[in-house]
C-alpha cells in the first residue's frame, strides 16, 4: 500500500492495471517462490516446492499453521524443510531452508533459489548484487504520465530485494539468461558449473543464487532468506541489520524474533469464541480460520483506500467481535463522511489525499442501510450506548451530531428514496454492484433494499427505544409496516418475493422469467425483517431449496442468464454461474442462513451453513480446488447447466460473509448472543447434535459453557455456577470473571 495497493512480484506483462481477479490463472512465468536442487555428481535436478520442474517427490507435506506455511519433502536422498512467514511491521517475506543428507556417503548437491521479479516497468528496470548486503535489488520506476504524479511516486518502493543471510558462490539476475533455452524446467544457467553473475539492464530481472554444498551422511545446513520491497538500498541495509545482524540480550537474531512476534499478531486476532462439537472439522475452521480473516479484513480494510460503504461497515461488524476499538472508530470514521442530508457516500476514504474509484463512481442507494444493522451487532457485544452519544462531523461542513442523529438522518434519507409504491428506489445499484441498469432512469426499485430498509427500520426502533428516543422508534416502526404492506402488495409472487421493478415498471426475479427467476436476497431478508408471514415462510423457503440449493451452497439466482437484458444491467453479461449471475455467492448465502435461524430453521441452517466450507471429504476439496482455509466470496454455480465446473472457488478471500458466519454462531447456532441486559442463552443446535461445548469471551468475562440436548423440546434450563437461572439470561456480567455454565435442551 503506497498508498494504493502496489506488487513487488510482478506479471510477465503490464497489459492493463489489476489488482485481484476471480479464479486467476497461472502461467509460466507466475510470481513464484522456488529452490532448485542440483546433484552436482549426476546432475539430477528437482524443485520444491514443486514447481517448476514437477518432479513426482517420494514424500510431500505441506501444512498451512496459524502464522506460518511449511513444507517437509523427501526426494532422491534428501530431507528438505521449507518454511515462510511474514512479520508484524516490515512489507518482508522470511523464508527459510534445511536440507539434510539422509544418503550413507557424502553428497555434493548446489541449492538455487529462484525468485521471479516479472516485468517491472516499461520506464526503467534493472538489478543487481550488491556483495556487502548478500542481495539482488532489483530497481524500477513506477510508469507516469501526468507530471503531478512525480510527486506521488517519487516515495514509492520500487526496488524489489533478495537478501541472504550468508554469501552465495554465485548469483545471476538476468532471467532471460537463467533459463536459456532449457526454460523453467532445466534452465541453461543451472547446467553449468555455477552461475554467470550477471545483471539486468533495462531487461526482466529475477533473483537467483547458487549454494554449493558438500553435505556429509546425516549432517545439514539451513539458510535463510527475505524478499520484499524497499525505497533504496540504505533501507535494504537496514532492513539486514534489523533482522540478520541486531541479536537481544539471550543472542536470538531479529528473523527468529520478527517470526514470534507476528505469531502473537495472529494471536490478537483469535475471536471471541472457541468450539467442541461433533464435527472436528467445522470446529477447526471456526476456531483458526475463520476469526483470523476476519480480522484480515478489520486490519487491511481490503487492501485498498476507499473501501466500499457497505463492506468498510459490514468488515467493522465483525471486528466488534474481535477488536471493539477499531470496530467503534470505522463506524465513526464512517459518519464523519456522510452528507448532513442523511445520504452515505459511495465509499469511504481511509488516509488523506484518498479518491473514491472505480465502483464508488457508480451511485448507490444501499449503504445507509447498513449502519443501523451493523452498529447493533457492536452494541450487543460491547454494551457500549456511550457511542451513540458522541459528536460526528458531517462530510465538508462544520456541523456536528450525535452519532444517533447521524443514523436518525440515514433512516430518513432511505424513507425519503422511496417511489409512489413506497418501494425503494435502486440508481444504478444496491448491495448487487452490477444489477446497474434496473434503475438509471429514475424510475426501478430494488426488492431486496425495500425489504433491507425495513429490517434496519425495525433495527433502529429498538436501539431508540433503548436509549429512550420513544418517538422515532413509534415513526420508524411505523414506516417499517407502511413498507411491509408495500412489498407484500406489488412483490410477492405467490411463492417467493420478486427482485424488483425495472425503470419501465417490469418485474423481475418472478415465476415467469425464464432467466433469473428467483433471487436469493429477498429470501433471505423477508426472513430477517419479518415481512412474511409462516405459510410465505414456508413458501418461499421451500423455492429456495428446490431451486437453489446445491451440493456447494445456495446459488444466488437462477437461472443464470445466458445474455443481456438491457433493463438489468451486466450482471447479466456474466459467465452463467460465475459471480453475482447465480454463483454460490457466499455473502447472500450468509443473509439466508441467518434470516433461516431467525425464524428457528436450524437444520436447514446448519446444513447450508456447513456448506460454506471445503470438505471435510477429499472428492469436495478437490471440485472446489480450494484448502478449507477461508470462505472465498463465490463457488461457482450454474451446478444444473455445468455440473463439472460447479463449486469451483473464486479464490477471492475478500469477502462480507465472513462477519455474518461469525454473526450467526453468536446469534443463531450457539444462541450466546449479547444484550443490553448481558447474554441472552437461545441455541438452536442442528438435531443430529447431542452436544457441545463452547469457550464464550463476553464484556471482559470468560464463559465455559457445556449444552446437551435431551430432546427436541424448546425448554431451555440454564445452570450458572451450580445456580439455576429463572431464564435463560445471564445478567449482572463482571468483567475479570469466569462462568460456568450447563444449558440443557428439552
Amino acid at each position: 500500500m503506497q498508498p494504493e495497493p502496489a506488487k513487488y512480484a510482478h506479471a510477465p506483462n503490464l497489459e492493463a492495471k489489476t489488482f485481484m481477479q476471480p479464479e486467476q490463472p497461472y502461467y509460466a512465468h507466475h510470481p513464484g517462490r522456488f529452490f532448485y536442487i542440483k546433484d552436482e555428481d549426476t546432475g539430477q535436478l528437482f524443485s520444491v516446492p514443486f514447481e517448476p520442474v514437477r518432479t513426482s517427490l517420494e514424500s510431500y507435506i505441506f501444512s498451512v499453521g496459524k502464522n506460518d506455511i511449511r513444507w517437509q519433502i523427501e526426494n532422491n536422498k534428501l530431507s528438505i524443510e521449507m518454511c515462510l512467514s511474514l512479520t508484524e511491521n516490515d512489507l518482508v517475506e522470511l523464508w527459510s531452508i534445511k536440507i539434510r543428507n539422509t544418503a550413507p556417503a557424502i553428497r555434493k548437491i548446489s541449492i538455487y533459489p529462484y525468485f521471479p521479479v516479472g516485468y517491472m516497468s516499461w520506464m526503467n528496470q534493472s538489478g543487481k548484487y550488491i556483495p556487502d548486503l548478500y542481495s539482488i535489488v532489483c530497481s524500477s520506476v513506477t510508469p507516469y504520465q501526468k507530471y503531478q504524479d512525480y510527486f506521488k511516486i517519487q516515495h514509492y518502493k520500487d526496488k524489489t530485494f533478495f537478501m541472504a543471510d550468508r554469501a552465495p558462490d554465485s548469483w545471476e539476475i538476468n532471467q532471460a539468461n537463467f533459463e536459456g533455452e532449457g526454460g523453467l524446467q532445466y534452465p541453461s544457467a543451472i547446467r553449468r558449473p555455477e552461475l554467470e553473475n550477471g545483471n539486468a539492464l533495462y531487461e526482466t530481472p529475477a533473483c537467483c543464487l547458487q549454494y554449493r554444498l558438500s553435505l556429509a551422511a546425516g549432517t545439514e545446513e539451513q539458510f535463510r532468506f527475505i524478499f520484499g520491497p524497499a525505497k533504496d538500498e540504505p533501507e535494504v541495509a537496514i532492513i539486514r541489520n534489523r533482522y540478520f545482524n541486531e541479536k537481544d540480550h539471550t543472542g536470538e537474531d531479529g528473523f527468529s524474533l520478527a517470526k514470534k512476534e507476528y505469531a502473537g499478531y495472529i494471536a490478537e486476532g483469535s475471536g471471541c469464541i472457541q468450539i467442541k462439537t461433533p464435527d472436528a472439522e467445522f470446529d477447526n475452521f471456526i476456531n483458526h480460520w475463520l476469526p483470523r480473516q476476519i480480522f484480515y479484513h478489520g486490519e487491511t480494510n481490503r487492501l485498498c483506500t476507499d473501501p466500499q460503504t457497505r463492506n468498510y461497515l459490514q468488515d467493522n461488524m465483525g471486528m466488534s467481535y474481535i477488536k471493539p476499538s477499531v470496530a467503534k472508530q470505522a463506524f465513526i470514521t464512517a459518519l464523519s463522511q456522510q452528507q448532513p442530508t442523511g445520504e452515505m457516500p459511495d465509499g469511504i476514504k481511509i488516509v488523506e489525499n484518498a479518491e473514491l474509484k472505480y465502483i464508488n463512481q457508480i451511485p448507490h442507494t444501499d449503504h445507509g442501510v447498513w449502519l443501523p444493522i451493523c452498529l447493533k451487532a457492536y452494541l450487543d457485544e460491547t454494551n457500549d450506548y456511550s457511542i451513540l452519544d458522541e459528536q460526528v462531523i458531517f462530510d465538508k461542513t462544520t456541523e456536528t451530531a450525535t452519532v444517533a442523529e447521524h443514523i436518525n438522518r440515514a433512516m430518513h434519507w432511505l424513507i425519503k428514496a422511496r417511489d409512489y409504491r413506497g418501494l425503494s428506489f435502486i440508481n444504478q445499484g444496491d448491495w448487487c454492484d452490477p444489477m446497474n441498469m434496473v434503475g438509471y432512469k429514475g424510475k426501478g426499485v430494488s426488492g431486496w433494499l425495500s425489504i433491507a430498509v425495513i429490517y434496519a427500520l425495525k433495527e433502529w426502533a429498538d436501539i431508540c427505544e433503548q436509549i429512550n428516543q420513544t418517538k422515532s422508534a413509534q415513526e420508524f416502526r411505523s414506516t417499517a409496516i407502511e413498507m411491509s404492506t408495500a412489498v407484500n402488495k406489488y412483490l410477492w409472487d405467490g411463492n417467493w418475493y420478486a427482485r424488483g421493478i425495472t425503470d419501465d415498471n417490469v418485474v423481475f426475479g418472478t415465476n415467469t422469467d425464464k432467466e433469473g427467476r428467483i433471487f436469493l436476497n429477498p429470501q433471505g431478508w423477508a426472513l430477517l425483517s419479518g415481512i412474511a408471514d409462516d405459510l410465505r415462510c414456508n413458501s418461499l423457503i421451500k423455492a429456495v431449496e428446490e431451486q437453489l440449493e446445491t451440493p456447494y451452497g445456495v446459488e444466488k439466482l437462477f437461472p443464470p442468464f445466458l445474455s443481456m437484458r438491457e433493463d438489468i444491467g451486466r450482471v447479466t453479461q456474466k459467465f452463467p454461474g460465475s459471480a453475482e449471475n447465480g454463483s454460490v455467492y457466499n455473502h447472500a448465502s450468509a443473509f439466508y442462513i441467518y434470516g433461516l435461524y431467525a425464524v428457528g430453521k436450524k437444520d436447514i441452517a446448519y446444513r447450508l451453513l456447513r456448506k460454506m466450507i471445503p470438505g471435510p471429504n477429499e472428492e469436495d476439496i478437490l471440485q472446489r480446488g480450494q484448502l478449507p482455509v477461508f470462505i472465498p466470496n463465490y463457488y461457482r454455480g450454474g451446478y444444473k447447466l455445468f455440473p463439472r465446473t460447479a463449486g469451483r472457488s473464486s479464490q477471492l478471500f475478500n469477502t462480507g460473509t465472513v462477519h455474518w458466519m461469525y454473526r450467526i454462531l453468536m446469534d443463531g447456532l450457539f444462541g450466546l448472543r449479547g444484550d443490553k441486559r448481558g447474554l441472552r442463552i437461545v441455541p438452536q443446535m442442528p438435531s443430529s447434535w447431542n452436544h457441545a461445548t463452547v469457550t464464550r469471551y463476553f464484556r471482559g468475562a470468560e464463559f465455559q459453557v457445556d449444552i446437551k440436548i435431551e430432546s427436541q423440546d424448546k425448554k431451555i434450563k440454564v445452570r450458572v455456577n451450580d445456580v439455576w437461572l429463572d431464564e435463560p439470561f445471564i445478567k449482572n456480567i463482571e468483567s475479570g470473571k469466569k462462568y460456568e455454565v450447563q444449558i440443557i435442551m428439552g
